[in-house]
């Protein structure tokens, strides 16, 4: 089934989801797997990665996890593990819209909500002149101002804690030709498996294009995600990806699972993120058999409840 032939837009989509708010974790997941792989998904015993992302959603709690999927509280974990040097510069984080005083903002900066996903979570601003302070405070305001939900439409525990939203404001990373290049660590009990780079993607965050490697930095030439292009031949490595990889194993000891994103501009590495949920766990992977392959990567641990 594809179901954005049916709910065309973002927006319908998520009124769609916010309907189904009241079903439960289980049920839920079930269903949005079932929709969004074509697949059943097997819980009892999951081989894919996709369907362990799913497992991990349900039945795994381990609470600092609340503090690394928020875009401020991270800087804390990442300086606990003495990586201090790699984080951005950050202006401030504010609760209330109109504390934040843009006129002391360089003219390139960019403004997240601390508990966002994807695009729509990000303003980057790039001249600051051509765009209104009123604008600016109402993208702040209307972040802020989202309705805390129990569940959100991933069910991912982490982001519906009851912490509260903040915006968080940082320094405008600039890359290579205007290229900022992602690298995304997949880790596994604190060992890095996998991981990719994304290039062309800063201004259309929908568009560039993807490659695999192994830790190794093997090349998997044709390995990718549905939502996001392959790239047609190999991408450069930057010469201290060694150091990178050390980095992001540093950051995902003590998880089962957990995806390090680093930036590497003019050899100098800065932190992106943490995410545990990658793309929420309904992406399709070509070929197919990568899903099986990262899959056993993916070792569960004992189920881990909020008691626990």
């Amino acid at each position: 089934m594809n179901y954005k032939k049916i709910f065309k837009t973002r927006a319908s989509r998520s009124r769609m989801l916010k309907l189904l708010r009241f079903v439960p974790d289980k049920p839920m997941v079930k269903l949005q797997y079932r929709i969004k792989t074509g697949r059943r998904l097997h819980l009892k015993d999951p081989k894919r990665f996709t369907e362990k992302l799913q497992w991990y959603k349900l039945y795994y709690r381990d609470q600092s996890m609340i503090q690394c999927v928020d875009k401020y509280d991270v800087r804390s974990f990442v300086k606990e593990r003495g990586l201090e040097r790699i984080l951005n510069d950050c202006y401030g984080v504010f609760s209330q819209a109109e504390e934040i005083d843009f006129s002391f903002l360089p003219d390139r900066f960019v403004m997240k909500d601390t508990l966002g996903g994807g695009s729509n979570s990000v303003l980057v601003v790039r001249n600051k002149n051509t765009i209104t302070e009123d604008k600016l405070r109402a993208r702040a305001r209307a972040w802020l101002n989202k309705p805390w939900r129990k569940k959100n439409s991933g069910r991912e525990w982490p982001y519906y804690s009851g912490k509260p939203r903040r915006v968080i404001l940082e320094k405008y990373l600039d890359g290579e030709n205007g290229d900022l290049i992602d690298y995304k660590f997949f880790c596994f009990d604190g060992v890095v498996k996998y991981y990719y780079i994304r290039t062309g993607y800063s201004k259309n965050h929908n568009a560039g294009e993807i490659a695999f490697y192994t830790r190794e930095s093997k090349y998997l030439p044709g390995v990718g995600m549905d939502y996001c292009n392959t790239a047609k031949q190999e991408l450069k490595v930057p010469p201290n990806i060694d150091e990178m990889i050390s980095m992001a194993e540093i950051l995902s000891k003590g998880f089962p699972h957990v995806r390090v994103d680093l930036y590497n501009i003019y050899g100098t590495i800065v932190f992106g993120e943490l995410t545990f949920f990658n793309a929420s766990g309904y992406m399709l992977f070509s070929p197919d058999s990568f899903d099986l392959e990262m899959g056993e990567c993916f070792h569960l641990p004992p189920k881990k409840t909020d008691k626990d």
